[in-house]
């Protein structure tokens, strides 16, 4: 075997490692961009579940406290100018977003709805208040 075809298979031996480093170096990235994808995924995960606990503990402290605030003296009234003033925000933004706006043909009918919410919030407190 002469200079000529050693110097070929060392080339060849050198093209073939050279080939194998860039297959392994690219075997080893696509590694990473997936372990880091997972990362990522796993992370924003965590992140929603954290949002969501959170939002979930601010929702009941807000209903305990409308619950409190429901059993003390004069809750129940606080609770009427409550609605009376929420359906009366809903019309004006009606009257405001649309041209054309249905009103109850007798605002007795107003007195009527808030009568509804407050004997449902009564009987929601006296299902409440009954022992087990």
């Amino acid at each position: 075997m002469g200079a000529r075809e050693r110097a070929l298979i060392a080339k060849s031996e050198g093209q073939k490692q050279q080939e194998i480093n860039i297959a392994e170096g690219e075997k080893q990235a696509a590694i990473l961009k997936s372990e880091g994808a997972k990362a990522a995924v796993i992370n924003k995960a965590q992140g929603d579940a954290t949002s969501i606990r959170l939002i979930a503990e601010a929702t009941a402290a807000a209903v305990t406290a409308v619950a409190e605030s429901l059993a003390k003296e004069g809750g129940q009234q606080a609770a009427n100018l409550k609605v009376a003033e929420q359906y009366v925000n809903a019309f004006a933004w009606l009257a405001k977003s649309n041209n054309t706006l249905i009103v109850p043909a007798n605002m007795g009918d107003m007195a009527t709805m808030i009568t509804s919410a407050m004997t449902m919030l009564d009987r929601t407190k006296a299902a409440q208040a009954k022992p087990a």
